[in-house]
């Protein structure tokens, strides 16, 4: 394997109303993931809303989130999101210089990349970090999803290319990716976890690690050790959970972050549910209206 297998938990960025950095409020929230046990976190994904903020505040919060990582023995990625292969070199050279090793990418999204086009953003991105391990966030908003013969023909010519963070519900495209390519470590979230698990090693990508730290943590152990009998029927109930929880936001469709920072606040921490602009967040009704759920009906599962 190219990546060491584990949970994935991402930091979200706390703003105040000015869009300015509640930086105490985010050193808790690194601190919280780590001593909950999480030892892979990463920052500026999409829910780290890490296609909206500018290049001063991609470089502070990268320069904090190392303070807090580097000596409590975690595995910490920056993530990059860009529209050209020349922003996304520049940021991860900052990040790099700062100390970092383990980067996440997606692919640039103003115009969907050709065959020739996705093997040269890899080789020119990653080639220029030979010291570093990448992982491909592979999602719809960058225009072209990879295929799992997609990535074995880049992890064929591009070695550092360690991992994949797979946000699709597909089924097939999680065994064909096990099959085709199964030296990359392959996050896949709370829902395709399971499936991964019945073709071999593979890693959770948690959305709700904050939340319920305890339970997410025996939902992967009985993946990685492959008791299916124990861990499809939380499968079944984490499934369940997941239909009250987008019942309970009234039929918002957001943009990532604002659930995240919902769940990180109805984890118990105090945490702003701001987005930086244009994107909207959910209301306090809808915060409370989850709230009552998690209380009345999943309080089983908090620690």
């Amino acid at each position: 394997m190219r990546y060491p297998q584990g949970i994935l938990v991402s930091c979200e960025i706390p703003w105040d109303e000015k869009e300015r950095l509640l930086e105490g409020i985010f050193r808790n929230e690194v601190q919280t993931a780590i001593s909950k046990g999480f030892s892979k976190v990463y920052i500026f994904g999409t829910a780290g809303e890490g296609y909206a903020v500018d290049t001063l505040r991609f470089q502070n919060i990268v320069e904090i989130f190392r303070e807090e990582t580097k000596d409590n023995n975690v595995l910490a990625q920056v993530g990059v999101i860009g529209l050209s292969t020349a922003s996304i070199v520049e940021r991860l050279e900052f990040a790099h210089r700062a100390g970092f090793r383990d980067f996440q990418i997606s692919l640039p999204c103003w115009s969907a990349l050709s065959d020739d086009e996705l093997l040269t953003f890899f080789k020119d991105v990653c080639g220029q970090f030979p010291d570093s391990r990448f992982l491909h966030y592979n999602l719809g908003r960058a225009r072209r999803v990879l295929t799992p013969m997609d990535y074995r023909r880049v992890a064929d010519v591009v070695p550092n290319l360690a991992a994949t963070k797979i946000t699709t519900q597909d089924i097939g495209v999680a065994c064909e990716l096990m099959r085709l390519v199964p030296e990359l470590q392959h996050f896949f979230g709370e829902s395709l976890f399971p499936i991964g698990c019945l073709y071999g090693e593979c890693s959770l990508l948690s959305s709700f690690g904050l939340l319920f730290p305890r339970r997410t943590q025996e939902y992967f152990q009985y993946g990685q050790t492959r008791q299916f009998d124990k861990l499809f029927p939380m499968f079944r109930e984490h499934m369940e959970f997941i239909e009250d929880f987008i019942k309970a936001t009234a039929g918002k469709d957001l943009i990532d972050g604002a659930y995240d920072k919902m769940l990180v606040r109805l984890g118990g921490m105090d945490f702003p549910p701001r987005l930086l602009s244009p994107y909207e967040w959910f209301s306090e009704d809808v915060f409370h209206s989850c709230q009552k759920v998690i209380r009345e009906k999943w309080s089983k599962w908090l620690d």
